[in-house]
């Protein structure tokens, strides 16, 4: 499976944005994944129902990513919760091959991943699955991924309820990246140090 070289510009969500860009600025103080406990967005609890927190296990091959997170909104995607299991057999033998890529990669190259799938609903509406994966480490290796995912139509309104299940049709990957270029974050406004100012 082939991934491109993005820079963080690439994510479309300006929510999706605001939550790499906080990762962005704690990876660029080392040029190191993060730890877990030290990300800490504002307004995170609206954003939650968007997004999956996972453990990974990487003594394993293929690691094994286990589902932490209970009743989000892609709980009704799928159709039920997955509280606690592994992630690949929530998926299923169906889904599992087009989806765990995505998170190995992420895994392996120990950067965000981003990628974008087209899947129609039950009334054959078009549904963007936009999906951005954050790595932390609590031990050297990825420890935990926290996943954002953001469903949009063009069309506007769509159904979600087992957007991702009640479909004959597999979704269509459209972009997947993993986020390997201007790894950093400036605040609007600030000049950061070390930039030399001239006055004329």
């Amino acid at each position: 499976m082939e991934f491109e070289s993005a820079g963080p510009s690439v994510v479309k969500s300006i929510k999706q944005r605001d939550l790499l860009n906080i990762w962005l600025r704690l990876y660029a103080r080392d040029q190191s994944i993060p730890r877990i406990s030290e990300y800490q967005p504002a307004r995170i609890e609206d954003e939650l129902p968007d997004l999956v927190f996972y453990t990974v296990d990487t003594s394993t091959q293929p690691p094994r990513l286990t589902i932490q997170s209970n009743g989000t909104r892609m709980s009704t995607a799928y159709g039920n919760t997955g509280k606690g299991r592994y992630l690949n057999e929530y998926l299923g033998a169906r889904l599992a091959p087009i989806v765990m890529p995505v998170y190995h990669e992420c895994i392996a190259r120990r950067l965000p991943a981003y990628s974008i799938a087209n899947i129609d609903d039950i009334y054959g509406r078009i549904v963007a699955y936009e999906r951005l994966l954050l790595p932390f480490s609590d031990d050297g290796s990825v420890t935990h991924i926290i996943a954002s995912l953001k469903t949009i139509s063009d069309d506007g309104g769509f159904e979600i309820k087992n957007l991702m299940r009640g479909n004959d049709k597999l979704a269509v990957p459209k972009l997947r990246t993993i986020i390997d270029r201007n790894l950093f974050h400036r605040a609007p406004g600030r000049i950061p140090s070390g930039d030399v100012l001239e006055f004329g």
